[in-house]
């Protein structure tokens, strides 16, 4: 038995030896891009829910030679010449682990349980009190629409500039969603550039709030807002809902799960089905969500130039929807007679609750007796359902 030759074999062909093979250089770095973005889930609690589980993926996608993710399967998939286009069965049959649970992004299944879970934990009662607060999270928007078409001048296809600016809505499962269906080939890059922002919404947004408004205006103090009564709340998300779909039917798996989960809150008569969506189900979506996104970041597939630039357009939708609901708070303090704070337009991102917490710490800066958080809900809960008709727009359009 020649066991020089055997020991050699085992080398070359363990995930060892195939670090020294050609482009192997690129897996040490995806392995260290996913060590710092452990250390800024973990250490820097940046979003840990969902990023732990990103990176780890992208460790484990990562690792050559364990066969967890199978790029080559996927493009087969997406390929209409190709005899397994759209075939979950050979994704089933020849995949691995990651391969599988990547069937529940693919399919659209996580991101709306997760936003069934969301609507179970939100209040729409800030909203239905201050209706107007609707065109805060509509104007957050803007820098969507903003980045779409920086990445349409930067050469980016389409498909790939709609979901490259729904990151500026600053609601990841959104992102992954209209990733998933536009633009799968950057879904690692998109989902990495989202949550990230999102954890950064404390540095990100404060500079922009001080830059564009004036100490006056951010020292505003707002009224307090009228009780909602259990019936509105109730009525709320079916008729919400009724209106957006029949509107725009692109967005009825993602409104009609959000109103879902919060009409399951509001009833009254579905606490079990309310606390399950809230705690049970959101915590085992966002286990397999997590993984599988940090799945795709295979090393071949994610270190471009085309993923840098991704990442900074993503910061510049963030920081435009940042801008859009800030000026539109401005021209709603003056039609107001200075009665509304323009520090609750931040809030329009929908990353719920931190941008409301912004708006209010920013707010108690200017002045301490200035409570802005019950207020900035209203247009931070608006933000989700103005994310959700931004996506829904851009997938009917380019879907």
């Amino acid at each position: 038995m020649d066991i020089l030759g055997t020991l050699k074999g085992l080398a070359s062909d363990s995930g060892f030896g195939l670090f020294f093979a050609e482009g192997g250089w690129k897996y040490l770095i995806m392995i260290a891009v996913a060590c710092v973005l452990l250390y800024l889930g973990i250490h820097k609690k940046f979003e840990p829910l969902l990023l732990v589980g990103i990176a780890f993926g992208c460790l484990l996608t990562n690792l050559p030679g364990a066969g967890l993710y199978s790029p080559e399967l996927w493009d087969a998939f997406l390929d209409p010449t190709n005899p397994a286009y759209h075939s979950f069965g050979t994704i089933m049959t020849h995949g691995g682990l990651l391969d599988i649970l990547y069937i529940g992004v693919k399919a659209g299944v996580y991101p709306c349980l997760i936003f069934i879970g969301v609507g179970a934990m939100t209040d729409f009662g800030p909203l239905i009190a201050n209706p107007k607060t609707f065109l805060l999270g509509a104007a957050a928007q803007f820098g969507v629409f903003f980045a779409f078409f920086g990445a349409i001048l930067l050469g980016f296809t389409g498909n790939q500039a709609a979901a490259i600016g729904i990151i500026g809505g600053a609601d990841g499962p959104t992102a992954i969603l209209t990733a998933t269906l536009l633009a799968p080939e950057l879904l690692g890059a998109i989902a990495i550039a989202a949550y990230s922002y999102m954890a950064l919404i404390p540095m990100i947004q404060p500079p922009i709030m001080k830059a564009l408004t004036t100490e006056k205006e951010r020292s505003v103090v707002m009224t307090q807002l009228r009780d909602v009564s259990k019936t509105e709340k109730i009525l709320f998300p079916i008729i919400t809902s009724s209106f957006i779909i029949l509107l725009l039917p692109s967005t009825a798996p993602l409104i009609g799960s959000l109103m879902f989960g919060n009409l399951l809150k509001e009833t009254g008569v579905t606490e079990r089905l309310s606390d399950t969506a809230q705690n049970a189900l959101m915590n085992i979506v966002t286990l397999f969500l997590g993984i599988s996104v940090g799945a795709t970041t295979v090393a071949t597939r994610f270190l471009t130039l085309q993923t840098l630039g991704i990442v900074l357009l993503g910061l510049i939708a963030f920081s435009f929807s940042t801008v859009g609901g800030l000026l539109v708070g401005k021209l709603m303090y003056k039609l107001s007679g200075g009665k509304i704070n323009p520090l609750i337009g931040s809030a329009g991102v929908s990353a719920v609750p931190m941008a409301a917490r912004v708006s209010q710490m920013e707010g108690q800066k200017a002045n301490p007796k200035n409570f802005l958080l019950m207020h900035a809900m209203g247009p931070n809960v608006a933000g989700v359902i103005g994310s959700a008709i931004a996506a829904g727009f851009l997938i009917k359009f380019f879907g």
